[in-house]
This record gives C-alpha cells, sequence and structure tokens, in this order.
C-alpha cells in the first residue's frame, strides 16, 4: 500500500471529471470505494473537499489517499523495486530521446508506441522510466502534458516542482505553442483553416465524438490547420495547431473535416481508401515542435523533432523534402 500522493492535473486533463480523472490513473479503483473516500474527505483537490462530478483544471492538485488497490499479478510484479540494469537501461533510454536539457527542463522525443503514463496491462510507460532520474531526496521528474501511444514528438518534462507549476500555468494560460505535423487523406479546402467544435468521450469505442454545446462532459476544442504541401489529390502535409489541448482533437478535428490522419485506427473514416504502396499503416501524426516561456522566467524554450522513421519513409516517397520547410510556416495563426 502506498502512501499520499499529490498529482497535478495536466493541461489535456482540464475539464475532466475527478471521478474520471481517477479511473484514468487508477482503472483499478472501484467505484464505491471512491466514493467512500470523497465523502470522508481523503480525497482532496487543491486541499479542498471534491465530489466525482468536481471538473478539474489544468495545474490543479489531487490529493490520492493510499487506495489498498488489490493488484494484479503483472502489477505486483511491476511495483517490485527495479534492478539496477532496468534503471540504467531506462536512464539511456530517456537520454537518447532528449533534444533539449538544463537545471529546470527536459523535452523529449518520444518514440512512436511508448505511452506515456501507466495503464492496464503496460509493463513499460515514460512516466515509469523517469523513476531512473529519481535524485536523493526522492525528487522525480515530473510530466506536465501527455501524447497518444501511437504520436510521436516532443514531450515536455519539469525536473523541480517549481518547474512543473509554471510550465503547468503556461499550458494553462495558453502561453505556449505546440505545432503538429500530420499527413492527411485527400487536400482540405481551404487550404488553411479553423477547425470548431465540441468534443465528447465516446464510452462504446474508447474515442472521441463530436457532441452538441451542453451535452454531457462536452467540451469546446478549436484547432488551427496549413496544408503544406500536397500528393496530387490523394495525400498532404498538414501543419496542425491545438488552441486547446483536449483529448484525441487533432485526430477527431481531422476526421471531422473529412480529411483523417493517415494510419489512424480510431478515426480514419474513409471507406474503400486504399493506402499508397511503399507507406506504412501506422499513425502520421508528431508533435513536431513546442515553443514555451521558460519556467525560470528568462527567454523561452524553443525544439522541434524530427520525423519517426515512418513518417520519414512516406516523406521520402513522395519527395517532400523537410529542409526546404521554412519553420516561420508554423506561425498559423
Amino acid at each position: 500500500m502506498s502512501g499520499i500522493e499529490l498529482k497535478t492535473v495536466s493541461a489535456d486533463e482540464a475539464g475532466m471529471r475527478l471521478d474520471r480523472w481517477f479511473k484514468t490513473h487508477f482503472p483499478g479503483l472501484g467505484f464505491g470505494h471512491l466514493q467512500k473516500l470523497l465523502r470522508t474527505g481523503q480525497v482532496r483537490v487543491d486541499g479542498k473537499r471534491a465530489d466525482s462530478a468536481t471538473r478539474l483544471a489544468t495545474g490543479q492538485s489531487v490529493r490520492v489517499p493510499p487506495l489498498g488497490i488489490e493488484l494484479k499479478a503483472d502489477d505486483r510484479m511491476n511495483a517490485r523495486p527495479k534492478s539496477s540494469k532496468l534503471i540504467d537501461d531506462d536512464r539511456k533510454a530517456i537520454e537518447d530521446m532528449m533534444l533539449f536539457e538544463d537545471s529546470m527542463v527536459m523535452v523529449l522525443n518520444k518514440p512512436v508506441g511508448l505511452a506515456v503514463q501507466g495503464g492496464s496491462g503496460l509493463k513499460r510507460h515514460l512516466d515509469g522510466m523517469l523513476d531512473a532520474f529519481t535524485d536523493s531526496k526522492g525528487n522525480k521528474p515530473r510530466l506536465v502534458h501527455r501524447l497518444d501511444r501511437e504520436t510521436s514528438g516532443i514531450i515536455l518534462v519539469a525536473k523541480t516542482r517549481l518547474a512543473a507549476q509554471e510550465l503547468t500555468k503556461n499550458f494553462r494560460h495558453r502561453n505556449t505553442r505546440k505545432i503538429y505535423w500530420a499527413m492527411l487523406a485527400g487536400v482540405p479546402k481551404p487550404r488553411q483553416g479553423r477547425i470548431s467544435t465540441f468534443l465528447a468521450r465516446d464510452e462504446s469505442e474508447e474515442r472521441m465524438k463530436i457532441a452538441r454545446h451542453g451535452e454531457d462532459e462536452a467540451q469546446h476544442a478549436v484547432s488551427l490547420y496549413n496544408v503544406v504541401e500536397q500528393s496530387a489529390q490523394k495525400l498532404s502535409w498538414v501543419t496542425m495547431k491545438p488552441v486547446t489541448g483536449r483529448t484525441h482533437q487533432l485526430r477527431a478535428h481531422a476526421a471531422h473535416i473529412h480529411h483523417p490522419i493517415i494510419g489512424d485506427d480510431k478515426y480514419f473514416n474513409i471507406e474503400n481508401w486504399e493506402l499508397p504502396g511503399g507507406i506504412q499503416n501506422r499513425l502520421h501524426l508528431l508533435a513536431r515542435r513546442i515553443i514555451i516561456p521558460h519556467p525560470s522566467g528568462h527567454g523561452k524554450i524553443d525544439v522541434s523533432a524530427p520525423l519517426p522513421p515512418h513518417m520519414q519513409q512516406t516523406w521520402n516517397l513522395l519527395g517532400f523534402d523537410v529542409g526546404d520547410y521554412v519553420e516561420e510556416q508554423d506561425e498559423i495563426d
């Protein structure tokens, strides 16, 4: 049984109900058990009592008491202290992902297929790998946002509590520019545009759906896009900027405008569409660049990630040259 934890609500969890947040982070926790913890004040949000319907905001602190959850066999194995070899392996893997590091921040290039946080049946994930960087005082680097498992690219990690607070504040106040690259089916018209919808979770399919304003748990979502290059009318290289930070936002929005992201097994919605030869059926979505004020208050962090191998292969096949791309094109407004 673990002790009390204080977990920070990430930017893409903003607006999430507290009971759903617990279900995401602690899938083994039963509904009745959570209700008892809430009634007795053992769960608190920013030090105050809360109920299951409480909506969370970016940067809030959730007090998680000892849960006493009976662990499955796999989870018991994962809960054992890591061997020094596994710690060394995790440290090396993260060092290989490193795009930028200083005393307050790490910027990592997350590979395709690596989960950011743990979940049912997951034995290895980025949050757990960061244990390898825990210092002598027990301080561990903190994730300040997330990416889908099959999305590659920029992940920001705070090395101190102060850095986590400042970075989370910048996400909450939208002082952050996140630019994604995607390969879409077809070519959006107009070539530059704004997508504005409400999104809600579709429980039956573990995905997001377009919702109506006022619908239960519906959240406003806004994305900007710009077509960089195209291959006839079949495919297009598009930069996308999420103005808001909802789960699966860019994937759901691309499908909504009838130009889904190539290789998206949850949202690709064009019947009888054939993938061009030589292109891998994997998600073509890269968290390409992040621009955010430095948590020290001086300057800014501006880091870009390279295309993952399967996307680089597609760019090569289509004759798209990243070297010709002008970074200022990222400044879509």
